[in-house]
């Protein structure tokens, strides 16, 4: 059993204090999340690969992406919310056995539609870091919460980068494949350590499934911080994705004429990234999750601003698209640990659904941002691709500027909140961290 430690919180007095999980129980976490989340990630850098194995446009290729990003958003909606109802463990094991076989039926695949099937079949069940983040969250005191989403976020951010750079490498010498192969064996090594690892964490509901589902739905009709945190990943994540799907066809082709190793090459200066999200979640801890939001907002914008140099070409646009990138990883990951700590402060009984419904809004923009880039980037090239993302971020920026302030949180909203039973077996006794806007949660309440 991991280690498992108790400390008191100090904002449920009259109820039992949480556990929280100690330093071996978090790395081992956030491994976890990097591993599993790469899934999702690492097709990106053997895309043109693919096209070369399967003899197919890079275009259509590219479609291997998109396809496991949308299969991660089903995911998420249709089996993250089982995380309030399940026990993770038995639930973290099970779908890492079957993100196994998706992965070795991707291996195997010979046609384009049947390794698009298979890599959305692996995103459907890979969704493994969205379960045990709000885990861990709900170990956590409030004080805390900020911190230990950021270790995870931490150990995210390397999966998705490193998996870019593993992959790229991996690919180059031994085809498009092995990747596929090296994650499944890594999937299977990983589900029994699960199954041993993570605490006996207790259901915080009895629901049944239809009403899991229908709650994140309800959750975004009620909660206008949630709604608001949203609005910011989807637009985000939509301009992180189009920047890095297109990417690959850039470097890759007449501008660079370098392989796909040099995808991996800019993903590992993005590395930098996982040494910025515990920061980020002490700030947000400290200062509220807006200011982190400004701060993370204005750097999206900046990044796809400096990503332009790209098109200089030679060493210095290829160290213009690497401080890009990197500030693009940076800006959104940091971002996502204020969003996350926001939304987890709402419904302490509820976590799996909120994550569930910010991160299915995170993963439908995410696939609109990967067709949108190659969409840009065979219109209008590098520019488009630029531009797109640049554009994307400031929308994100001005929501942010034009947010409602605590006290304006429309009277229909908080008349509606109030009326409606939340169904759930747990009380809600934690009030929100200290980093949360608390005016906007009260209104949110009608307290």
């Amino acid at each position: 059993m991991a280690e498992v430690r108790v400390i008191p919180d100090s904002s449920a007095p009259s109820s039992p204090s949480p556990p929280v999980p100690g330093r071996p129980l978090l790395l081992l976490l956030a491994v976890t999340c990097g591993v599993t989340v790469a899934n999702v990630y690492f097709p990106q850098a053997v895309s043109p690969l693919i096209a070369d194995g399967l003899h197919v446009p890079s275009s259509s290729a590219a479609l291997v992406v998109t396809c496991a990003q949308l299969g991660y958003a089903a995911g998420i909606f249709l089996l993250v919310p089982l995380g309030d109802r399940m026990r993770p463990r038995s639930l973290v094991t099970t779908l890492l056995l079957i993100t196994c076989a998706g992965l070795l039926l991707a291996a195997t695949a010979t046609r384009l539609p049947v390794l698009a099937a298979a890599g959305a079949l692996v995103g459907l069940t890979t969704v493994v870091p969205q379960i045990l983040i709000p885990m861990a969250a709900g170990l956590s005191s409030p004080q805390r919460r900020g911190a230990v989403t950021g270790t995870l976020l931490s150990g995210l951010i390397g999966g998705i980068l490193l998996a870019r750079t593993f992959s790229g490498v991996l690919g180059q010498w031994l085809g498009w494949r092995a990747p596929y192969l090296a994650a499944a064996a890594l999937a299977l090594l990983l589900a029994p350590v699960m199954a041993v690892a993570l605490p006996r964490t207790a259901p915080s509901t009895d629901q049944p499934y239809p009403k899991l589902l229908a709650a994140p739905v309800r959750l975004l009709r009620t909660e206008p911080l949630l709604r608001r945190s949203c609005q910011y990943q989807v637009l985000v994540f939509a301009a992180f994705s189009a920047a890095w799907t297109a990417l690959a066809l850039f470097v890759t082709g007449p501008r660079y004429h370098l392989g796909t190793p040099a995808v991996g090459v800019i993903a590992l200066v993005g590395a930098a990234g996982m040494l910025a999200t515990p920061i980020a979640g002490r700030r947000t801890d400290r200062d509220g999750p807006d200011a982190v939001s400004l701060v993370c907002l204005t750097g999206t914008v900046t990044a796809g601003v400096l990503l332009m140099a790209g098109n200089l070409g030679g060493p210095v646009g290829l160290v213009g698209l690497a401080a890009g990138m990197l500030l693009l990883d940076v800006a959104m990951q940091s971002g996502q640990v204020a969003n996350q700590a926001r939304i987890f402060a709402l419904r302490p009984e509820a976590r799996a659904r909120l994550n569930t419904a910010y991160m299915t809004c995170a993963f439908l923009g995410g696939s609109a941002g990967s067709w949108l880039g190659v969409r840009a980037y065979s219109a209008f090239g590098w520019d488009g691709v630029c531009a797109l993302v640049t554009v994307l971020a400031g929308l994100a920026l001005l929501r942010h500027v034009l947010r409602d302030r605590p006290g304006r949180v429309s009277t229909a909203n908080t008349a509606q909140r109030t009326s409606e039973p939340s169904g759930d077996t747990a009380p809600q006794t934690s009030p929100p961290s200290g980093g949360t806007d608390r005016g906007e949660v009260e209104a949110g309440r009608g307290r």
